[in-house]
Formats: C-alpha cells, structure tokens, sequence
C-alpha cells in the first residue's frame, strides 16, 4: 500500500469550488464514504475530478463497530467498492457505536471492559476480512464512560492487540477527553503503540464549561491541543495529519495557514 506523509484536509462539499481551483492542495483529502455512495452527475463528477489532484482516506461514520445489532453486510460490500472504484488508500472509523436498531446519528461509547474489547475486536477482525484490507480505529471523544473497567488508553490498546488494526489517533479528542475526565493527555498519547498509529486528526473545540468540552470541529485548533500535536509528534514520530473542519467553515486562505502549521510542527520534529 502506498504511503502518504505531509498533511489533509477533511473535504466537505463546501470547500470543493476552492479546492479545485487551488495553486496547491493538501497531500490527502479524507470523505466520508457515506456521503459519496451512490451520488451521479454534477458531484460525482467533481468528487472524480477531486480524487485525481491527490490521494484520498475514506473515515466513515454508520459502520458502528461497537453496536449490539448484526454488522451489515450490505453496507460493508458497499464500501469495499467505493474504496476499490476510487483508489482510496485506507478506510477508517470510530471505535464507538451509531447503531441501535436505527442510526443514531451520534458516536456512543462502548463500555471499557475485557468483554467488549473481545466483541469489537471480533467485529473488526471480520471487517477487515470481508473489505481485504486492515481497518484503522479512531479513538473518539466521551462525555461519559458507562461500566468502565479499564482506562481509555488500555482499552485502545488491548483492541489493537486483538483485532491487529491499526489507529487513527485524534489529537483532539484526545484533549477533549482529558478535560471531561480529568485524565492525563499526554499519558494517552505515551501509552499508544507507534508502529499501529497510521495517521492522526486535529481539530478545534467548543468550550461550554471549565470542565466540559465538545468536539465540534467548528473552531481553530487552540494553543493546547496544538502543543499536544507537537508533544504527539515527538512521541511517536512524525504521522500523515489530517485537519478536520466540519462547521462555521473558514475561508480557504485560514486552513491553509492551518495546514501551515501542521507541516511547520512536523517539519521541527523531524529536525530532532
């Protein structure tokens, strides 16, 4: 499989117009397949036209991989093609659940215990053969851990080691959940094994208490989770870096200087 480094852009229908009319990209775009499946015409033609300036992640959002209900087959089948039909690099997505009995709409959290790492990591391992290719799991953002019995980071970690996947590690949420649990962020990062992480997501926040953040990706990244990014990079080494923007879209020219900022930090840590 190809390997990408350098930095993406999370590509909403919004930026598509600036994009194709930009000097320069990014050096990956990332969609949510669900968003793509199945469009014809005008968008699909402009996705195409997307997808041949520079290579594309696929991050999706409705596989529910820690749901109580059956995977669906159809849907799995469905993304394998769009992988295969547009040459996507990888396909990612939540260690989380949107599934009960009808979409959520929202990623739940699965209950942190040996007995779900063992489900997920079933679920996963039968993913990853029915699309022929390694799944990547996000860690996700909480504002509650129901029945824990064993910290994030060792839950993460003991889903890796089962499914043998690899890890989409979101900076931000990250910090999000350091905040809402009062837990050790930079612990998380130190604790994640490096050869799985395949790629990493940044992103802004809302703040809506002292003690209570939301991963909204509807703001600039702030001063914290920027120097976790710098923190991430020297722990781990250098990774692809995507920027995710999902709301109160900016103009083109702020995620550029964004982007900047990205290479600039990946750029100081690989002259350590």
């Amino acid at each position: 499989m190809q390997n990408i480094a350098g930095v993406g852009l999370g590509l909403r229908r919004e930026l598509i117009d600036d994009y194709l009319q930009a000097e320069h990209v990014p050096d990956f775009i990332e969609v949510a397949p669900e968003n793509w499946l199945g469009l014809g015409g005008r968008h699909a033609k402009q996705f195409a036209a997307c997808v041949e300036r520079t290579a594309l992640f696929c991050h999706g959002l409705s596989l529910s991989i820690g749901g109580p209900h059956p995977l669906n087959l159809e849907f799995i089948g469905q993304i394998k093609q769009f992988l295969k039909q547009h040459q996507a690099l990888l396909y990612s997505e939540h260690l989380s659940y949107t599934h009960d009995g009808g979409y959520l709409y929202d990623l739940l959290p699965i209950p942190m215990t040996e007995e779900a790492v063992d489900y997920v990591a079933e679920r996963i391992l039968k993913v990853q053969d029915l699309l022929g290719q390694r799944l990547v799991i996000e860690n996700v953002s909480t504002y509650a851990m129901p029945a824990a019995e064993m910290t994030e980071a060792e839950f993460v970690c003991a889903v890796l080691q089962a499914a043998d996947c690899e890890l989409l590690l979101d900076v931000n949420n990250v910090y999000v959940n350091s905040i809402n649990h009062g837990s050790d962020a930079l612990a998380f990062i130190t604790a994640m094994p490096p050869e799985r992480v395949r790629y990493l997501h940044v992103a802004g926040h809302q703040q809506i208490s002292p003690d209570l953040l939301i991963d909204t990706h509807g703001a600039a990244i702030n001063d914290p989770v920027w120097e976790l990014l710098r923190a991430t990079y020297q722990h781990i080494g250098v990774r692809p870096t995507l920027l995710e923007r999902d709301f109160n879209i900016p103009t083109w020219q702020q995620l550029q200087s964004e982007l900047q900022q990205i290479q600039q930090l990946q750029q100081e840590a690989g002259d350590v």
